[in-house]
C-alpha cells in the first residue's frame, strides 16, 4: 500500500525536526486527521491511521493548545484499537486464509489442465504409447505471474501497526534530559568534584530529570486502559501462530515481528511502571501479579540468556517495577536464587544494558533485604557478587551502576554493616577508588556521552563519601 509507505516517511521525518515543523500548514494537518478518523478497518488501513496518529503525536508542539486534549484522545483511542487485536489469532486465521486460497487455486488449475490435456496429443499418432505415459504439462500465463500474498501482506501490517503503537506510547512517556551542552565543559578532574556536589545537593539528589506525563496523556491512557493492554502484550506469542509461520518460508519472518512486539511491551511497561502511580497500576497487589508474571516469563525459558533483546526489555522492566515496589514497601516475590539466576546470567551478556539492569536489580533487593534480620549470607553473596562487577567490568558505565549498588545495599541496617565487615567491603573500596579515578579521567571523554560521564562524576564523589562512612561503620564494630 503505497499511501503506508508515504505515511512511514512523514512519520520518521517529523520525529525531532523543529524546522519541518515550521512548514506544516493547518490544511495539511486537517488531512492527517481525516485520515485518523476514518472509520475503515482492513489491516492495511488500521497501519495507515496508526502511523498518520505518530505523525501527530510528532506535530503535537503546533497544534492549538485548545486542540490538544481532543487530538491526544484521538491518538489514544487509535492506539487502544489497534492493540486490542489479537494478533496471534489474526496471524493463524490469516495463514488459514492463504492455504485455502492457493488450494482452490491449484484444483481450478488441475481442473484446466486436464481440459486442454487432450490438446496435447494427436490421436492418430498417439495410439499405441501406453496409457500411463506422462504428457508434458502446458505452461499457462498464470505461472509467469508473482504469487498473491494478500494474506501475508495482511498480517504483517497488523504486526507493524501493533510494533509502532507501542513504540510510539514510549515516545510520550518522554524524558527531559539535560542538554550535551549543560555537561560540555565537565571534567573528569578532582576540580569537578565540587561543582557535582552542588549541583547534586541543588537537584534534591537527582541528576537527571524523570519521566513525565501531561495530565492529557495520562487521562487518556487511564480512559483506554493502555496499561492493562500493554500488559497483555508482554506474553509469549501464541504458539500455535509461531509454528505455523515457522513451518512456511515466506511467513517466518513474522516470528520475529511477534517477538519484537512483546519485547516494546516490556520497554512500555518499564516506561508505565516508573510514571504512574501504583494506585492507576492496581494497587500494591496488582504489582506482586505483574511481578510473578514478569519472573514467570523469564524462568519459564531456561536459555533467556541467548535472547538478548528479549533480556535487555523484561530485566528493563522489572528493574522499575522493583524500584516502584520497594519504594512503596510492597514486598517482593524474587527469590534470592531466582535473583542470583539471573544476575549471573545478565552479567556476562555482551549487552552493556542488560549487564546495567541486572546489577541494579540487585542493589534494589539488597537495599531491601538489609533492612530485614537472617538476611546475612545474601547479603554477602550480593556484596560479593556487586564488588566482582564493580572492579572487572570492562564498561564503566556498568562498574558505576555496581558501586551506587553496593552503596544502597550496605547504606544502612545491622546484618549489612556486618556483611560488610566479612566481606572486607571498605579494603576493597579503598584499594578500587584510585583505580576508578582514574579510569575516568583517562577513559572517560573518548568513550562516553556527556550524561554518562556526569553520572560517573557523580559516583565517584559518592564512593569518596561512602569509604568515609563505611571507616566510621568499621570502627564502631571491631573496638
Amino acid at each position: 500500500m503505497c499511501c503506508g509507505i508515504y505515511a512511514y516517511c512523514l512519520q520518521t521525518v517529523t520525529e525531532d525536526n523543529p524546522e519541518l515543523l515550521n512548514s506544516f500548514t493547518a490544511p495539511a494537518l486537517h488531512v492527517l486527521e481525516s485520515a485518523m478518523l476514518s472509520p475503515v478497518s482492513s489491516m492495511d488501513y488500521i497501519l495507515l491511521k496508526t502511523l498518520v496518529a505518530g505523525t501527530v503525536w510528532n506535530l503535537k508542539d503546533i497544534i492549538p493548545s485548545k486542540s490538544q486534549a481532543e487530538i491526544i484522545n484521538a491518538i489514544l483511542k487509535i492506539l487502544s484499537e489497534v492493540l486490542e487485536v489479537d494478533a496471534g489469532e489474526i496471524v493463524i486465521q490469516m495463514k488459514e486464509a492463504e492455504t485455502q486460497r492457493l488450494k482452490a487455486a491449484a484444483e481450478t488449475e488441475e481442473i484446466r489442465e486436464n481440459a486442454n490435456g487432450d490438446n496435447l496429443i494427436e490421436d492418430d499418432e498417439m495410439e499405441e504409447i501406453p496409457h500411463k505415459r506422462k504428457v508434458r504439462r502446458k505452461t499457462f500465463i498464470s505461472d509467469l505471474l508473482p504469487p498473491t500474498d494478500k494474506e501475508l501482506r495482511e498480517a504483517i501490517a497488523l504486526l507493524t501497526a501493533q510494533q509502532t503503537a507501542l513504540e510510539i506510547i514510549v515516545n510520550m512517556c518522554c524524558s527531559e534530559d539535560p542538554s550535551d551542552d549543560e555537561w560540555e565543559e565537565l571534567s573528569s578532574s578532582d576540580e569537578s568534584d565540587a561543582f557535582m556536589e552542588n549541583s547534586f545537593s541543588e537537584c534534591g539528589g537527582q541528576l537527571l530529570s524523570p519521566l513525565c506525563l501531561s495530565h492529557e496523556v495520562h487521562t487518556a491512557f487511564t480512559n483506554y486502559l493502555i496499561p492493562k493492554k500493554i500488559f497483555e502484550k508482554t506474553a509469549f506469542p501464541n504458539s500455535i501462530a509461531v509454528d505455523l509461520c515457522s513451518r512456511s518460508p515466506t511467513w517466518k519472518s513474522l516470528v520475529r515481528k511477534m517477538n519484537t512486539i512483546q519485547c516494546r511491551a516490556l520497554v512500555c511497561l518499564q516506561s508505565l511502571v516508573s510514571l504512574l502511580d501504583v494506585d492507576h497500576l492496581g494497587g500494591a497487589a496488582a504489582l506482586q501479579t505483574l511481578a510473578q508474571h514478569l519472573s514467570q516469563l523469564l524462568f519459564s525459558q531456561p536459555d533467556f540468556a541467548k535472547h538478548v533483546d528479549f533480556l535487555e526489555a523484561i530485566s528493563s522492566a522489572l528493574r522499575a517495577l522493583l524500584q516502584t515496589m520497594a519504594s512503596k514497601n510492597i514486598s517482593q516475590c524474587m527469590t534470592p536464587d531466582q535473583l542470583m539466576t539471573l544476575c549471573t546470567a545478565g552479567i556476562h551478556s555482551t549487552n552493556t544494558g542488560v549487564r546495567v539492569n541486572v546489577v541494579s536489580i540487585l542493589g534494589i533487593t539488597g537495599s531491601v533485604l538489609a533492612k530485614e534480620d537472617g538476611t546475612l549470607e545474601t547479603l554477602k553473596t550480593i556484596g560479593c557478587f556487586l564488588l566482582e562487577v564493580a572492579t572487572k567490568d570492562p564498561s564503566l558505565v556498568v562498574a558505576g551502576e555496581a558501586l551506587d549498588a553496593l552503596f544502597d545495599v550496605f547504606a544502612d541496617g545491622k546484618e549489612a554493616e556486618r556483611a560488610s565487615i566479612q566481606i572486607k567491603l571498605l579494603s576493597a573500596l579503598k584499594e578500587f577508588q584510585p583505580v576508578f579515578k582514574t579510569k575516568i579521567r583517562k577513559e572517560g571523554r573518548g568513550k562516553y556521552s556527556p550524561d554518562q560521564l556526569c553520572v560517573l562524576d557523580n559516583v565517584k564523589m559518592n564512593l569518596r563519601r561512602f569509604v568515609a562512612y563505611q571507616e566510621t561503620v568499621e570502627k564502631r564494630l571491631t573496638t
